[in-house]
């Protein structure tokens, strides 16, 4: 049985409705990392893991929700709505907030989900749920919202109601994914456009470390500081710069390198990946992935001595991973102390590489290892036959 279907036959044998089905996909990030929050670009594309949701109306006012992965159970009213206490509604119940907010109206509902998102994988678990909530809501109620607008409240959602103040990376390529292609998205003025990577001669794998320090947290919320510590460095002498989108490396270097020698490397890395995500859109169209996965482990350099986000885990997988010809390219993906590797491997030698990580990684640091095999595809969307609104029309 496939996993849409489980999620189907749960939502049927608690709620005894016809359902209407949805499904969001994760998301992976070629390049461009800790650049969103500095007004920078992005190139995620959305993955073949899936948050999917059974959903149909009710005649009255609550919201019943069933999670299949953690069997779990929760209800209440649209009328009335407050966290949860269980963290997991909470990203539903948050899309709904943020939809009434527009003055659009949620009357009550059933839903049902479930997914094969590896959680705290770094691969957005939670922008997937947000996503396909969104959606499926905006579907069944014939609300009328833009894609855009769909991805903005779940953005909103994970930072107004979960807490979370995450950047709209995640909810974007949950919704806008495209099959086959990345999504060079800017971050300032939201404009994007789909880069294609379709190679057959490589594959994406991602090896999860399965860990995550304690650091993550409180290392993301320095680095944004520092960040803007040498914003304003510099604005000091330009007062129209607003982020490190409008400063150079020559800025850098004459206000920010003598004052503050931390804050510069960490602004140089920024910078620098900006600058790199550029580059490597260009080898994409030009087809060189070669050049493209150079600037992969470029990256990982980067993240490793200049933006110190990196992790002894990590580092191992990319090192070793640079002992294979065939892998092109890898580096740490998100924000850092755990999570997963991004390689570009050569697919003949696939199989044989990910044997060789998973025994190296327990023999050399006794850790197990999770291989996830990816590919790029659509975003969020109706995976069944009734007639519903469709935002990307």
């Amino acid at each position: 049985m496939s996993l849409l279907s489980k999620i189907e036959k749960s939502f049927r044998s608690r709620f005894s409705h016809e359902p209407s089905l949805f499904s969001a996909p994760g998301r992976i990030n070629l390049i461009g990392e800790h650049t969103d929050y500095n007004d920078g670009l992005v190139l995620p594309a959305a993955i073949n893991k899936y948050i999917h949701a059974a959903i149909s109306k009710r005649d009255d006012h609550e919201i019943h929700l069933f999670s299949d992965d953690y069997d779990d159970y929760f209800k209440t009213s649209v009328d009335s709505i407050e966290p949860s206490g269980k963290l997991w509604p909470d990203y539903i119940l948050g899309v709904v907030v943020e939809i009434q907010k527009m003055g659009k109206v949620v009357g009550g509902f059933n839903m049902a989900f479930g997914g094969d998102i590896p959680l705290g994988a770094g691969l957005s678990s939670s922008a997937a749920l947000e996503s396909v909530s969104a959606f499926a809501l905006n579907a069944i109620f014939e609300l009328e919202l833009s894609l855009l607008q769909l991805a903005k409240i779940g953005q909103a959602a994970e930072n107004n109601f979960v807490g979370v103040n995450c950047g709209l990376m995640d909810q974007f390529a949950s919704i806008f994914g495209k099959k086959d292609h990345l999504i060079r998205l800017d971050c300032r003025s939201l404009e994007y456009e789909t880069i294609p990577f379709h190679n057959q001669d490589y594959q994406i794998v991602l090896f999860d470390t399965q860990v995550k320090h304690s650091l993550a947290s409180s290392a993301y919320n320095d680095r944004r500081r520092e960040c803007e510590r040498g914003v304003s460095l510099v604005r000091m002498h330009h007062p129209e710069v607003t982020s490190l989108r409008e400063v150079s490396l020559d800025l850098l270097d004459k206000y920010v390198k003598a004052v503050d020698p931390l804050v510069y490397r960490r602004c140089q890395f920024v910078v620098r990946e900006i600058q790199r995500l550029q580059d490597a859109c260009e080898d994409l169209r030009a087809g060189n992935f070669e050049s493209f996965g150079k600037r992969m482990y470029e990256t990982h350099e980067g993240l490793k001595s200049d933006y110190e986000v990196s992790c002894p885990e990590l580092d191992f997988l990319v090192a070793r991973a640079k002992l294979h010809p065939e892998v092109i390219g890898a580096r740490m993906m998100g924000g850092g102390f755990g999570g997963c590797t991004i390689n570009l491997i050569r697919r003949d030698a696939v199989e044989r590489i990910a044997s060789e990580m998973l025994l190296a990684y327990k023999v050399q640091l006794n850790l197990e290892l999770a291989i996830y095999f990816v590919s790029i595809v659509d975003g969020a969307r109706a995976v069944d036959n009734k007639t519903l609104i469709d935002p990307s029309k």
